[in-house]
């Protein structure tokens, strides 16, 4: 089909929703089944290809292709689980498959209606096979909006999208609705920037609707830098669709006709399938010139990204895209005044795009119904670290801490105590386990001394060293760090070496006020939000783990026993057998003892690797 128009997008979304309510549950027609594999990077990194390839090819050989489509799926968020599979329209979940897998669901369960047990996600509290997605804890406390069409579509079919709605919010916005009315819906739903800083969508709008200029531009940061974030990733590779529509609603909001999506290299999945969506969007008419019949031009295209952090900040962003080196400048002028090329220019994240559709459709009110009275709707948050549920969360604003760690997550591993939950990327904060009835509101999180950031959340149990945790973190900023002002060139660098002095036992305790007057000072004097920001894993630290500073620099001591300068291996003479397993994994021949003799370890030699440790089965081995 070429270019359509209104009333043709909506017969394909008619056809399409026959399909979408098999995969709902809501419509079976004559056995048909849908098979949704798991396909983002996680999933791929998983082995899932070739998962999908054996189900297609199983489903040929038994004849049943007629009723049993294979589809292949963006992520489906439980990344700890890959490679899966729904089942549609029963919704049952298959986890950690393997191509010698396929034979037992195909023939038990296509053929036969028995469910597979042993590939069934078991609940960790009594182990328990709980057959539906929807009915496990991790999915069924999530309220999803940006991850709406999670295991529901293909990423590579724009039927599949025009099906779930997408485009609807598009051509309300472009033939029913004016542009201010577009921004007062914006400024209606609360929603705010989820690429960090948290500022009003709507207000932002408004400002370069009324900014004088005949060229203006829309951009997406899909620029995702954060260590262990994967949120933009994940809504690219899935649900890229959702993108392209919500620019395009930016776009007639501030009568914008250029649009640049800005990603990194390092996403080629999320590349692939946002070209194909752009090439079918614009096959269809709902890019390029005249959409829908609207009268209203917009077209875009990709920009890869070096992989450099600092583009994650809008000003050095556009500088890339104009071919320079990436670096920010400052402000005012803003962006929607004084942008790309100087033109009035709107940046949002991946997320808050995504967002933006679903409010035209449904109304503001309705996204302002969800979340608390100043962060409204829902946040997706990159769920990682010591947590036995790690992936995408989509929760509504407000909601506390301790729930996505327990509720979500299922709580930490090996019945470990919590320390800490780090929020807000590289340059976030530390949260303690005090603090865990905080609700995931930016003020409540700014509070207490962390920033919501663009959703990154890493958990930290009693082995992390906060302390450890902050000189990471600052190592990553001042790797990433332009140079180009000297507070957070200078600054970063400086806080960084007392951070390595003090884990590796040189530090004094002067270093402390030290280090809170050189963050505060790249805190207030920064050119971008890189350095204003990189402080804060040091302040948060301080404030809420002074005791393991103390530690460090008092007694010489790591409490968790993660600084290896201060810490030493030593063996239990009751609990070793003199097996020599650790002797002879031991790297640098550390470990002394002879066959059924108590071993012991010579501390001059031992490099702390943690080798014996790993090797020996009777926990014989630690560290003081």
């Amino acid at each position: 089909m070429g270019r359509i128009n209104r009333d043709q997008l909506n017969e394909i979304k008619s056809r399409g929703e026959n399909i979408i309510d098999i995969r709902l549950g809501k419509a079976p027609v004559d056995g048909e089944k849908h098979l949704m594999v798991g396909g983002g990077t996680a999933c791929h990194a998983s082995r899932s290809e070739p998962v999908r390839d054996a189900i297609r090819g199983e489903i040929e050989k038994k004849g049943l292709s007629k009723i049993c489509k294979v589809i292949e799926t963006g992520n489906d968020a439980f990344s700890t689980l890959a490679p899966v599979m729904v089942v549609y329209p029963e919704g049952v979940y298959y986890v950690h498959l393997t191509p010698d897998d396929v034979d037992d669901i195909v023939s038990q369960h296509l053929i036969d209606g028995k469910l597979v047990e042993r590939l069934l996600y078991k609940d960790p509290v009594n182990n328990k096979p709980i057959p539906r997605m929807m009915d496990i804890p991790y999915f069924s406390n999530q309220t999803l909006i940006t991850l709406r069409n999670l295991t529901l579509i293909d990423p590579e079919n724009i039927d599949d999208a025009i099906a779930r709605d997408a485009y609807q919010g598009a051509a309300k916005a472009l033939m029913d609705i004016t542009a201010e009315e577009i921004i007062n819906q914006v400024k209606v739903s609360g929603i705010r920037g989820r690429g960090g800083a948290g500022f009003p969508t709507g207000m932002k709008w408004g400002f370069a609707a009324r900014a004088e200029g005949d060229i203006k531009y829309v951009l997406c940061n899909a620029d995702e830098g954060d260590p262990g974030a994967f949120m933009d990733r994940s809504v690219l590779e899935a649900d890229p669709h959702a993108v392209l529509e919500g620019m395009i609603i930016a776009a007639k909001a501030i009568n914008a006709h250029q649009g640049y999506i800005y990603c990194r290299a390092e996403y080629p999945l999320a590349i692939k399938r946002l070209t194909i969506a752009i090439e079918q969007a614009r096959r269809y008419g709902l890019l390029g010139r005249d959409i829908l019949g609207s009268g209203f031009d917009f077209d875009l295209e990709v920009y890869q990204g070096a992989g450099a952090f600092v583009c994650g900040e809008e000003t050095a962003l556009m500088i890339s895209i104009e071919g320079k080196r990436g670096m920010p400048r400052p402000r005012p002028p803003f962006p929607a005044h004084e942008g790309l090329w100087k033109k009035p220019t709107v940046l949002n994240n991946v997320e808050t795009l995504a967002n933006i559709p679903q409010i035209i459709l449904n109304g503001g009110q309705w996204y302002a119904a969800i979340g608390t009275e100043r962060s409204k709707g829902t946040k997706v948050f990159a769920l990682a670290g010591k947590v036995i549920n790690s992936g995408l969360v989509e929760v509504p604003m407000g909601m506390p801490l301790k729930d996505i760690v327990y509720k979500i997550g299922g709580g930490i591993p090996e019945d470990k105590r919590l320390k800490a939950v780090q929020i807000g990327g590289p340059s976030g904060g530390c949260i303690p386990l005090d603090l865990l009835d905080t609700a995931t509101d930016y003020e409540a999180i700014t509070g207490t001394g962390a920033i919501m950031g663009s959703g990154g959340m890493v958990v930290m149990d009693e082995d992390n060293c906060m302390v450890d945790i902050a000189r990471f973190f600052m190592e990553f900023c001042q790797e990433e760090s332009c140079g180009k002002c000297t507070p957070c060139r200078e600054g970063t660098k400086r806080m960084l070496e007392l951070l390595t002095k003090i884990t590796e036992g040189q530090g004094e305790i002067d270093d402390i006020a030290t280090l809170e007057e050189l963050a505060e000072m790249v805190k207030d004097s920064s050119l971008c939000g890189l350095g204003q920001t990189a402080p804060n894993p040091v302040l948060s630290t301080i404030r809420h783990f002074m005791d393991e500073y103390e530690a460090h620099i008092k007694d010489k001591r790591c409490p968790a026993g993660v600084c290896k300068a201060l810490i030493t291996y030593i063996i239990d003479e009751e609990k070793c057998p003199g097996c020599g397993k650790c002797k002879r994994v031991c790297p640098v021949e550390a470990i002394i003892g002879e066959k059924k003799v108590v071993h012991t370890i010579d501390p001059e030699k031992c490099i702390r690797c943690g080798a014996c440790i790993a090797s020996c089965k009777f926990d014989a081995i630690g560290v003081v």
